[in-house]
């Protein structure tokens, strides 16, 4: 995808511009830090929030009726975990199979599951991959280096404000016997979302 994907291209709206200037005020006084700050968003937006994802996923994989139940009613599945409140009020889980692949965008705004995947990245709330998501997502996979073979369909799903949705994806080979910990560790935010697909890192591989 290209760069474009990664910059907001609209003008902040008015709580984005009051955050905006209440962090130049801080930062001014001496009060904030802006890299500790930009370090802070970081670990929110790709690891502790999508931890809480992973540890779903990964119960799905190794428990089959807690897998049933999350594709049934994935909000009381995810609420048994805790993972509940604003922005993941209705869930629902969509699940990628060799023939299938999910996708998920908001082209209104930007909602998103926070409860399960912490603060949306910033490429997802950006005008470009809202509409290209929606005109061309295997193109747009294909650019986040994720292809889709011509026999496997692309399904994209549109969230609103009353629901957000949570890709489960494939279990990857090579990950028999390992720990629901083990695999929570090697489930990411973009494959939860539907943009990538889960790997064994090289490292992990027995």
């Amino acid at each position: 995808m290209s760069d474009s994907v990664h910059e907001h291209d609209q003008p902040l709206s008015g709580p984005a511009l009051r955050v905006k200037a209440l962090e130049s005020l801080l930062t001014e006084k001496g009060l904030v830090d802006p890299k500790a700050l930009d370090e802070l968003i970081d670990t929110y937006e790709t690891k502790v929030g999508p931890r809480n994802g992973a540890r779903i996923v990964a119960r799905a994989w190794v428990d089959p009726a807690y897998r049933q139940w999350l594709l049934a009613d994935a909000t009381a599945a995810i609420a048994e975990f805790g993972f509940i409140g604003r922005q993941g009020e209705d869930m629902v889980v969509l699940e990628n199979t060799p023939k299938v692949r999910n996708m998920v965008v908001c082209t209104l705004c930007s909602c998103y599951p926070w409860p399960v995947l912490g603060l949306p990245p910033v490429w997802y709330k950006s005008a470009p991959y809202r509409s290209r998501a929606v005109i061309d997502p295997r193109g747009v996979l294909k650019e986040l280096g994720n292809e889709v073979p011509d026999d496997v369909e692309v399904r994209v799903w549109d969230s609103t404000a009353e629901l957000r949705y949570l890709v489960l994806p494939e279990r990857p080979a090579g990950t028999e016997g390992w720990s629901e910990d083990e695999l929570a560790g090697i489930v990411t935010r973009d494959a939860m979302i539907g943009v990538a697909q889960v790997t064994v890192p090289a490292e992990s591989r027995r």
